[in-house]
């Protein structure tokens, strides 16, 4: 088989416009295809454009994006490269033709519901996963504000290469350089072991987020040959993305490397206790049968990843090993390594239900007040104070749309929006919060506006991304708003833009959040209520477990 075919090859765009619902239902059938048929017939070739590392060309889109696939900004992670910070890739001769996706780190193909994961290339895994796209809408020499992408998955899975994450359009629309990152995850990018594997393995920590400070560092370097201003990058990210955003903004290595961050419902507050840490690499050695690290590191790649699959409890996140991440990066305050850079955070109001298991049908209200209680691991006085309340300030939303949105706001809120309070606290750079809101049409309306329906709206992707919006034509003129805010945000420093209400920045006394539909408002302290409601619950349930 070709190494094409091997990888996951990328559709036209063209050919690809409009058919995400048809997509999303072959794959609930079963007949859904594992990669994308590519067709690049009808595009031209790029420019060739020189790198560091050597000279690569791509492909010009639809509309004369230029657009860059596969582009290795780090050597393979296999061999002794294994569990090592990245190196840099070998120099070649010639022209590299970057025109297919690369690989993906090594992990589990489990995803989420279909309407999201029929956007996802499922392109072959490898530990030569160091790669990176690039979109521009122009080559040579500019000064376009750059947006490095980082994708979401957790600490464990996912890839740069999710056709949810196309930059084409984002490029093409608001004139930036759009920069997609695939690097390592779970036991291969996150297992500390510096304290196991003596002088050998001195560097063996956090490599997964070394890798992403690699690829800034490749961005640095090579960038303005396509159009895009190394002194102007944003980092952005959404779920585990958004928490990758927020380790990298207490890791002294990133610092310069980037200059304004954009956290999509997704957070880093604290980084595992280098003990904790040790223990996990301690329990995956012995799952895997290895009596050293230097063992463990010439095993077969399947080797590690099957026990990965089958191992239970293993923490696997950034750690505060004392150097790549000395401290915490929110807590119990955010970090000064980065206080100077300005920060959007944001949420969706029904973050739940993107997971599979999530109750959307309706419900009575006896089961209601028991799915809160649960949710919240309280008593039923407060399940029902709790409830009471979020129907006063909702009298049209449904049983099943409260406990939703309780569960969200219990569950996944509470860390981009202590990110956001203490970021706002330290005073140093701007702050900005977001609340999405807009409906989507698929699943007959049931899922709402979930966890992964923002990034459609920040990438101008609602074309792409029927599976997950629907084809209402309101996300149209939503995607122009939202886009062009973040775009804003990345080239100043600022979200305002012609198509919002002027959008002030967060603080705690007014906490102005943009609420983002169909109408756009600006809110001061949205349901602020329903806010001190839960903190005091979860902290009666600390106290309680202390």
């Amino acid at each position: 088989m070709s190494d094409q075919r091997k990888r996951g090859i990328r559709i036209d765009r063209r050919s690809f416009i409009g058919s995400s619902v048809a997509a999303a239902g072959l794959y609930a059938s079963g007949a859904f295809r594992r990669a994308w048929a590519q067709e690049i017939r009808l595009a031209s070739p790029s420019k060739a454009v020189q790198t560091t590392q050597g000279s690569i060309q791509g492909v010009v889109l639809d509309g004369g994006v230029n657009a860059f696939y596969g582009v290795p900004y780090g050597a393979s992670t296999a061999g002794a490269n294994r569990f090592m910070p990245p190196q840099k890739p070998a120099p070649w001769t010639g022209v590299k033709e970057t025109t297919l996706v690369g690989y993906r780190s090594p992990q589990d193909f489990v995803g989420p519901i279909t309407e999201v994961e029929a956007l996802d290339r499922r392109e072959t895994q490898s530990e030569d996963c160091l790669n990176l796209n690039v979109f521009t809408p122009a080559l040579g020499r500019g000064d376009r504000p750059v947006m490095l992408w980082l994708h979401g998955g957790g600490f464990t899975s996912g890839s740069g290469n999710w056709l949810l994450y196309d930059g084409a359009r984002l490029a093409r629309t608001q004139d930036v350089v759009v920069v997609p990152v695939t690097h390592r995850l779970n036991v291969f990018g996150y297992l500390h072991l510096e304290e196991l594997g003596g002088e050998q393995f001195k560097g063996a920590s956090n490599v997964g987020m070394l890798d992403i400070i690699a690829a800034l560092q490749w961005v640095h370097d090579n960038i303005a040959r396509f159009g895009g201003n190394p002194e102007n990058v944003t980092i952005f990210g959404q779920s585990g993305g958004g928490g990758k955003v927020g380790a990298l903004l207490g890791m002294p290595g990133a610092k310069g490397l980037f200059h304004k961050a954009i956290g999509m419902s997704g957070a880093f507050l604290q980084g595992l206790p280098k003990e904790r840490a040790t223990e996990t690499a301690q329990k995956f050695m012995a799952a895997v049968g290895a009596k050293s690290v230097a063992e463990m590191q010439k095993m077969p790649m399947e080797q590690l990843r099957e026990t990965y699959l089958k191992a239970t409890g293993l923490a696997l996140q950034p750690a505060v090993d004392g150097h790549t991440l000395p401290a915490n990066p929110f807590a119990p305050t955010a970090t000064a390594i980065s206080a100077g850079v300005p920060l959007m955070m944001g949420t969706v109001e029904h973050e739940v239900n993107f997971f599979p298991t999530t109750a959307i049908e309706p419900i009575e209200e006896a089961e209601l007040l028991s799915k809160v209680k649960q949710a919240l691991r309280t008593e039923d006085a407060k399940a029902k104070e709790v409830v009471e309340l979020y129907k006063h300030n909702r009298s049209h939303a449904s049983n099943i749309e409260l406990y939703q949105i309780i569960a969200s706001d219990n569950q996944m809120r509470t860390g981009p929006m202590t990110q956001t309070e203490r970021k706002a606290e330290q005073a140093s750079a701007p702050v900005y919060q977001y609340y999405f809101r807009w409906l989507s049409s698929v699943r007959e309306g049931k899922l709402r506006a979930y966890h992964c329906l923002d990034i459609p709206f920040a990438f101008n992707n609602v074309e792409v991304t029927t599976s997950m919006t629907g084809t209402a034509q309101s996300r149209y003129s939503l995607a122009t708003k939202v886009s062009s805010a973040f775009a804003s945000f990345a080239r100043t420093g600022n979200p305002n833009t012609g198509g919002l209400p002027n959008w002030p920045q967060f603080d705690l006394k007014t906490r102005a959040t943009m609420a983002l539909n169909n109408d756009c408002e600006v809110i001061s302290d949205p349901y602020r209520d329903e806010r001190l409601l839960l903190a005091q619950i979860r902290e009666t349930a600390a106290r309680g477990n202390s």
